[in-house]
């Protein structure tokens, strides 16, 4: 898949900036139990300041749920992923009919802040630019567990402590609020099916792999975060609070890695990971005793959850190493 286009070059537009107007929002969907959610992103996307040029729905091999898309959406593009089961054929799918000079991605589950459009576009001024995304902010359904640390926020699909937090350079977006310029497809294909989420599956890191894909190709480009770019109220269902997904989602996470590694090699593909566990979460830890001796005891699940979830992630990158090199032979 990776070695052919999915769409022909659009007229360059890295010389002139993005005229308006060209811009394609894809959202990809899989179930009916997130239906209200679906909705509501379509309804914030129809409520931009500045209007995408179309609006691409992939269903994800549902038949029922695209009857029920066909009948409520009419002013947007409602496909089928034509490509295997999974986020990463539904997203190619959806880049494979686009038209848009960019291509912006959100979660179903998630809604566009209003100017989250005119934010986008207004990067892509700057020639430099191969792709930005920005800031998500969860919508927890049921309380936050007191447990929950800042800095594994990424474990629900959110900004978490450690992200900058002004604009600048990033080596990957993640993928609830990402876009890229069309041509950027156009050279190094799409996201790799072997990698994504299917269904629930806590698996990942398809934009990772692909964000580092684009820059090794393109090394003076820039792949840019702005924080003012804003995806809100990403869901987390109560199911997605508990220390079991916790401690599945940083195994997955590793595991994940360890592809990412695979595919475009260790220096790229953890070079942002060490950082992180080396400077990052050593800081959360002890931020965390010092709670407790302010009176707050949470702190010290907040060190553990850390510590733990550090360790979880090491055992998948570990075990996603091994069957990575059993699985080549």
């Amino acid at each position: 898949m990776l070695a052919n286009p999915l769409l022909p070059r659009a007229p360059d537009t890295a010389t002139t900036g993005v005229p308006v107007g060209t811009i394609t929002v894809i959202v990809c969907a899989y179930t009916e139990r997130r239906w209200d959610d679906l909705i509501a992103v379509i309804d914030s996307l129809e409520r931009q300041t500045l209007a995408p040029s179309e609006i691409i729905l992939v269903i994800d091999h549902n038949p029922a749920l695209l009857a029920s898309a066909q009948t409520r959406f009419h002013n947007i593009t409602i496909i089928e992923n034509a490509e295997p089961h999974g986020l990463s054929g539904a997203r190619n799918s959806g880049i494979a009919v686009a038209h848009g000079d960019i291509i912006a991605f959100i979660d179903e589950d998630a809604e566009a802040s209003p100017d989250w459009l005119e934010k986008i576009a207004a990067c892509y001024e700057d020639v430099h630019i191969m792709a930005a995304g920005g800031s998500i902010s969860p919508r927890w359904m049921t309380k936050r567990p007191a447990w929950f640390p800042d800095e594994y926020k990424w474990v629900v699909g959110c900004t978490y402590h450690g992200m900058p937090t002004v604009k600048t350079q990033i080596r990957n977006l993640i993928g609830c609020n990402m876009s890229f310029r069309r041509e950027v497809f156009a050279d190094i294909g799409g996201f790799r099916r072997a990698m994504g989420r299917v269904g629930t599956s806590p698996v990942g890191c398809e934009e990772t792999e692909m964000c580092i894909r684009a820059r090794q190709l393109c090394p003076d480009k820039t792949i840019l975060y702005d924080p003012a770019i804003r995806v809100i109220n990403h869901r987390v269902p109560g199911t997605r609070a508990t220390w079991k997904y916790f401690y599945s989602r940083c195994f997955a996470e590793g595991v994940s890695k360890a592809l990412v590694a695979k595919f475009v090699g260790a220096d790229d593909g953890l070079a942002s990971e060490r950082q992180h566990a080396a400077k990052v979460l050593p800081q959360g830890i002890a931020r965390g005793l010092k709670d407790i001796l302010r009176g707050d005891l949470s702190g010290g699940a907040r060190s553990f959850a850390i510590l733990s979830g550090l360790v979880a992630a090491s055992l998948g990158l570990v075990y996603g190493t091994v069957r990575g090199v059993v699985n080549a032979r």
